[in-house]
């Protein structure tokens, strides 16, 4: 996955139906670029530079997987959607909206097109008070001084005027939160940890990884499946119960959710296909009387995805170690995986076939999903 970059905007409007331009932007911001983190008050202020009506003003935090000027043509293309037309003079005119990128992290940016932190943020209460709501610590890196201690500073004496109305985060309609515990399952290259990672950073959830960097018989499976199927099972099977018992039963003050990238009957699942009969039977019996107390997940996830694409995916993350897995082997995973959900009776198993998405670089196909999960 791409690194994060925390994002601040300052978003304006004195056209029209001021509010509803400031919640389109936000909403738009939500579905094309990334997380929102946090939005701040809103604040009506006088137009600046030019004679005009007042404006609502507000700023909104992000969290965005993009380049700067991916970033940027997002927004201008937002900007355009909801009416703006931007004027080729540097004169101040009415919009029905205003997008100004603030701080990137604590990158500094001069291009022609992009200029970060933005110059004219130090002169703007406007842009200030509504950053100070969002983190009182954020800190100028040019200046070395925080946002409180820039509007200290500024020479900007306009007034704010704060609204009662507050702009709705559209995250709040994926309800994750309601869901103690989630497992997203898929077959080997579905995309199950990346998925995991992605919604557990945006609804801030306790994330469990499966610890299979750290399993020594797993690249010796692969050369050898016959003679280390039972010790690779068996390190697995110890392993996740471990794994779970320590991070499940534990609960996180801090976190609302866990969201783990494996279930614990994927064990069986793997091993019904790797052991002979007689092995397979010893484990399930193992595998019953050490999982018969660990908590189970209130919701299942099970990301379908093609054998052509799966191989495909595995090349691309390039395991030298998983090069050689045949196709036939994840046919025999997949329908493992089905006939296991074919045999559950519960209503909190999803099976949302991913085969033509692409939920890291469509941030379409990634809400598409998150709806699923919710609905």
């Amino acid at each position: 996955m791409k690194p994060l970059l925390n994002v601040y905007l300052s978003l304006g409007s004195n056209m029209g139906n001021r509010f509803e331009n400031l919640q389109n932007a936000v909403n738009l911001l939500f579905e094309e670029l990334g997380s929102i983190v946090k939005i701040s008050s809103i604040y009506e202020t006088p137009a600046m530079g030019f004679d005009g009506d007042p404006f609502l003003n507000c700023a909104v935090w992000m969290q965005i997987d993009l380049k700067p000027i991916q970033i940027l043509k997002s927004i201008l293309e937002i900007e355009k959607k909801l009416g703006r037309k931007r004027n080729t003079s540097k004169s101040y005119t009415a919009r029905p909206i205003d997008i100004d990128i603030v701080f990137i992290d604590n990158l500094i940016i001069a291009t022609d097109k992009l200029t970060v932190p933005h110059p004219e943020m130090t002169k703007r209460n406007f842009v200030l008070q509504p950053l100070a709501d969002l983190n009182l610590h954020l800190e100028h890196p040019i200046l070395n001084k925080t946002i409180v201690e820039i509007l200290e500073d500024t020479t900007d004496t306009s007034e704010l005027q704060k609204q009662s109305k507050w702009l709705s985060n559209p995250m709040r309609e994926f309800n994750i939160s309601q869901y103690n515990y989630i497992a997203i399952e898929g077959n080997i290259g579905a995309g199950k940890t990346s998925l995991a990672s992605k919604i557990a950073n945006d609804f801030n959830a306790k994330l469990i990884l499966e610890r299979f960097k750290d399993n020594p018989f797993l690249p010796k499976f692969y050369e050898d499946a016959a003679r280390y199927a039972f010790p690779l099972e068996m390190s697995f099977l110890a392993d996740r119960y471990q794994q779970l018992v320590d991070d499940i039963t534990q609960f996180d003050l801090f976190k609302e959710s866990v969201i783990a990238d494996y279930d614990v009957n994927k064990s069986l699942i793997f091993a019904s296909i790797t052991l002979p009969e007689e092995e397979y039977a010893l484990y399930k019996k193992l595998f019953q009387v050490m999982h018969k107390d660990v908590p189970k997940p209130d919701m299942y996830i099970y990301l379908y995805q093609n054998t052509e694409r799966l191989l495909a995916n595995i090349k691309k993350r390039g395991r030298k170690y998983e090069q050689s897995i045949a196709a036939e082997y994840l046919q025999k995973l997949n329908a493992g995986y089905l006939e296991f959900i074919k045999n559950q009776h519960s209503e909190n198993i999803k099976i949302i076939d991913i085969s033509e998405m692409d939920f890291l670089k469509n941030r379409a196909d990634y809400l598409k999903i998150l709806s699923e999960i919710v609905s």
